[in-house]
């Protein structure tokens, strides 16, 4: 069973960066992909970014695309959400989340049965 907890949330200016980070415990960390998501109030969860087993290999929604960098520390179970550019529009809780192990990333939600509490992400005009 695998354990996620975020961090590096918080109210940013819109231009800003703001790094997030995603820890897990329990289980192999480098057996799972994982995978960035978002949640608006009133807006259903929508994929932000996710990176491959080993790191080798990332997606992103186009909304991220150029301003976002997923990237992963298998030494440090860690993995990370990079964000440049901000806008108000990023405004949402962020969520990690991890494949069943040795499973690809994927942009659905339901193909991620582990689920992090989610950090809040506030970007003001």
């Amino acid at each position: 069973q695998v354990q996620l907890v975020e961090s590096g949330g918080g109210l940013v200016q819109a231009g800003g960066s703001l790094r997030l980070s995603c820890a897990a415990s329990g289980g192999t960390f480098s057996s799972h992909a994982m995978g960035w998501f978002r949640q608006a109030p009133g807006k259903e969860r929508e994929f932000v970014a996710a990176i491959s087993r080993r790191g080798g290999s990332t997606d992103y929604a186009d909304s991220g695309k150029g301003r976002f960098t997923c990237s992963r520390d298998n030494a440090k179970n860690t993995v990370f959400l990079q964000m440049n550019s901000l806008n108000p529009e990023d405004t949402a809780v962020y969520y990690c989340a991890a494949s069943a192990p040795y499973y690809g990333f994927s942009t659905a939600p339901h193909l991620y049965p582990y689920w992090g509490q989610g950090t809040q992400v506030t970007v003001s005009s």
